[in-house]
């Protein structure tokens, strides 16, 4: 009767021990944008640690919001490229939720004949910069030139950047976040 029972113990820790003993996927706490290696036009996402270092425990698909389509992204040791390859200058929102955290930045990639240079743009700046031209149009009295010229920007930048308003707003609420 004993023996029975050590052998049903014995088959149920064997058939829980696989499943407990298998590896779970590292999470993705923060993120850079480079170009890559490759220079072929396709931007590389290399996850990071809280110093900024390559963290090569990160393999496996994980899913990224780029410019609002979803992609899944496999990752060899902390590195992933995209599928697609970018042709000319624009604003790209890259968005991935890790567990509960969620991580948002927004980049202008700014194509040249070396290649993609990444500018990482501050959601803090997005709310600075308007209100000081804001306040700045306030003081000089000149308030509509000034509305009219930020609305030939952005417009410039809409249509021929990419550059969308929820992005915008999507990148500065995270970057409040941040900050909080």
């Amino acid at each position: 009767m004993k023996n029975s029972w050590i052998i049903c113990l014995i088959l149920a820790m064997a058939m829980i021990f696989p499943f407990t003993g298998t590896a779970q996927q590292a999470s993705i706490n923060d993120f850079m944008v480079k170009e890559n290696l490759s220079q072929n036009g396709k931007l590389a996402i290399i996850a990071t640690d809280s110093l900024e270092k390559t963290n090569n425990q990160v393999n496996g698909d994980y899913k990224f919001t780029i410019n609002g389509f979803q992609q899944d992204l496999r990752f060899t040791d902390g590195v992933a490229v995209t599928s697609n390859p970018i042709e000319s200058s624009t604003f790209v929102f890259f968005k991935h939720k890790s567990g509960s955290k969620e991580i948002g930045k927004l980049f202008f990639l700014r194509v040249t004949e070396k290649g993609i240079s990444p500018y990482k743009i501050s959601g803090f700046l997005l709310i600075v910069v308007p209100l000081l031209v804001l306040f700045i149009a306030y003081k000089l009295k000149r308030f509509l030139i000034t509305l009219l010229i930020i609305a030939l920007v952005y417009f410039y930048l809409n249509y021929s950047k990419g550059l969308d308003v929820k992005q915008l707003i999507e990148s500065t609420i995270l970057g409040l976040k941040d900050l909080i």
